[in-house]
């Protein structure tokens, strides 16, 4: 059995993640969804319960995923679940520098584990947790880019959105 590990913060998940799981699911045998229990890179906006139910209820069916939060190295993490591969979703080049550099990290940690990339369907390509939570925050609607349960706790937090437009990162 061919074991693989998707990991990320998935603050939230949305359905580029779920592209790529259900992509992942239908080649390997046993996909692992790893949730970073505590990120150092950035505070997320949802807890980890939330994050956590957001997936399995988005994934509910798929008999071959699990999800389960780590908060070791993302190669201890393959090794606790005996997996060899660890995937990877791409949208943009950006994303292919960013992973390239992990990746060459991860294979001087381990290498016995392989990182295999899947881009990301069109229709997604462009869905980041970024846009979507800044789309919700100013009461645009996101129930095309998130599953449900995800659309259904953003309308609650954002019930009548902020005023103003959003602010170009360039500017």
């Amino acid at each position: 059995m061919i074991t693989a590990i998707y990991p990320g913060t998935y603050d939230p998940v949305t359905n580029g993640h779920i592209d790529v799981i259900r992509r992942a699911a239908s080649i390997f045998d046993r996909v692992v969804i790893g949730v970073v229990g505590e990120p150092r890179h950035k505070s997320p906006m949802f807890t980890l319960d939330e994050r956590v139910g957001f997936l399995r209820e988005a994934l509910a069916g798929a008999e071959n995923v699990e999800v389960d939060v780590f908060r070791e190295l993302v190669v201890d993490f393959a090794r606790r679940w005996e997996a060899k591969v660890i995937v990877k979703g791409l949208r943009v080049t950006s994303d292919f520098e960013w992973e390239f550099q992990m990746n060459q990290l991860n294979r001087t940690l381990a290498p016995e584990i392989e990182t295999v990339y899947v881009m990301a369907s069109p229709s997604v390509s462009f869905v980041s947790s970024s846009g979507v939570k800044e789309i919700a925050a100013f009461g645009g609607n996101v129930d095309e880019l998130v599953p449900e349960a995800v659309a259904r706790r953003f309308r609650e937090l954002h019930p009548d959105g902020r005023p103003g437009t959003p602010e170009n990162p360039q500017e």
